[in-house]
């Protein structure tokens, strides 16, 4: 591994390029991905003004190796060269050094014979993904056999003795953040960020159905394919926390992977619970699969069992809700019974959500009535103001909470 520098525009470009690289020096897998998130986060405000940065990399030295004087180390430096000041580097999930000029550094201890050195090539992105959610997922159960091993030691003590009382109170709340932290980290990895394209417009919100566990069944995938159309995946897996998270995200990287394989919009979820039910018999899920040409606003749907999609009329500000029939992964007989096609013109708004909006109260079909309402009064707002405006509207009176995505997509006006 020689020096480096790479000039990056995209967040997945910079994620996928340092996930690589620390791949090929040996560095931990929990490294790897706190590397990845916090040069993303460093970089995201310069990214989304359309302002590239640059990614030097310097592995470490041969003198130092040979000589065993100091530690092995591989430095990443993140520069802003377009910044008018230095980036923020508190709160990262890996600290950075602060250097002169717009700038971040990360000095990272490298075993002194890398695992993968030998590896010019390396696993695809979505492996070592993988690897790192599967990390992250064992990180969680491990915190949580211990928080449930505290509770019964603590319950077969004296309930009575103040003390014990207070230190199972902080504990608990100790555990609990580290719970938060690590599952906020997790859903930094699930949830991609909107797709950059010219001519739309996209935005996404993400609410959980109880804030001490911020992951759930509730995920969205939405990339670019070969043709230049827009892919968008919307996915509600039965259950919560992270048994129903593996699931959403089985769903999802399936669709993604038979997608880019050619596979026809019309037979994805079909396909998709074909590839499923091998290995795992008792994954339920709607899910939504649309397409969406960004040159000329034409879209194509398919559906499993998902709520309808809606799309709001920029021109007189009607809204209509996009109804393809299918049933979704695990149930009976299950695929989109046919595509459904429509348009978006200049100012079109599409929202696509799960039916956490809708069903906050007992009348999804009211729920709907008022998603329109709220969507069509909302239309103008400022893209990435959008889904939250919408989700803030749309529960004002919660009888059943649920995970909820909201996800808006705007053709842009010449």
């Amino acid at each position: 591994m020689n020096d480096r520098i790479t000039t990056h525009s995209s967040l997945g470009g910079l994620r996928e390029e340092l996930r690589l690289l620390a791949y090929r020096a040996g560095l931990p897998v929990e490294t790897r991905y706190r590397l990845a998130l916090s040069a993303a986060r460093v970089a995201a405000g310069e990214l989304a003004e359309g302002r590239p940065v640059l990614l030097e990399t310097v592995p470490p030295q041969a003198t130092a190796r040979d000589t065993g004087t100091e530690p092995d180390r591989l430095t990443v430096r993140l520069h802003l060269p377009y910044a008018s000041e230095g980036p923020s580097l508190d709160g990262l999930p890996l600290p950075a050094e602060r250097v002169p000029g717009p700038a971040a550094v990360w000095r990272l201890p490298a075993p002194a014979e890398p695992a993968a050195a030998g590896d010019r090539d390396g696993p695809a992105a979505t492996e070592l993904l993988e690897e790192e959610l599967r990390a992250a997922v064992a990180g969680m159960d491990e915190l949580a056999e211990d928080h449930r091993q505290l509770k019964h030691e603590l319950s077969e003590t004296n309930s009575g003795v103040l003390a014990l009382y207070v230190q199972l109170e902080e504990r608990d709340e100790q555990l609990r953040q580290a719970h938060g932290r690590m599952l906020r980290q997790l859903e930094d990895a699930l949830r991609p960020a909107p797709v950059a394209v010219d001519g739309l417009e996209m935005a996404v919100h993400y609410e959980p159905a109880e804030k001490d566990a911020p992951t759930g069944g509730d995920l969205y995938d939405w990339f670019v394919l070969p043709d230049g159309t827009v892919h968008i995946t919307v996915v509600d897996a039965l259950g919560h926390g992270l048994t129903s998270t593996r699931a959403a995200l089985n769903v999802t990287h399936a669709v993604r992977t038979l997608a880019l394989e050619g596979h026809p919009l019309e037979s994805l979820v079909g396909r998709t619970d074909e590839v499923l039910a091998t290995f795992d018999h008792e994954l339920m899920a709607t899910v939504q699969v649309v397409r969406l040409d960004p040159r000329t606003g034409e879209l194509a749907m398919a559906n499993g069992s998902h709520p309808p999609a809606l799309l709001v009329r920029g021109g007189d500000g009607t809204g209509s809700l996009l109804e393809a029939r299918g049933r979704g992964i695990g149930f009976p007989l299950p695929g989109s019974e046919g595509l459904l096609h429509d348009r978006l013109d200049p100012g079109d708004l599409l929202v696509l959500y799960t039916d956490g909006l809708t069903e906050s109260r007992r009348d999804p079909r009211e729920g709907e009535q008022r998603l329109i309402k709220a969507a069509c009064g909302l239309r103008e707002r400022p893209i990435a103001e959008l889904p939250a405006a919408i989700a803030e509207e749309m529960r004002t009176m919660v009888l059943h909470p649920d995970d909820t995505v909201a996800l808006t997509v705007r053709r842009s006006r010449p």
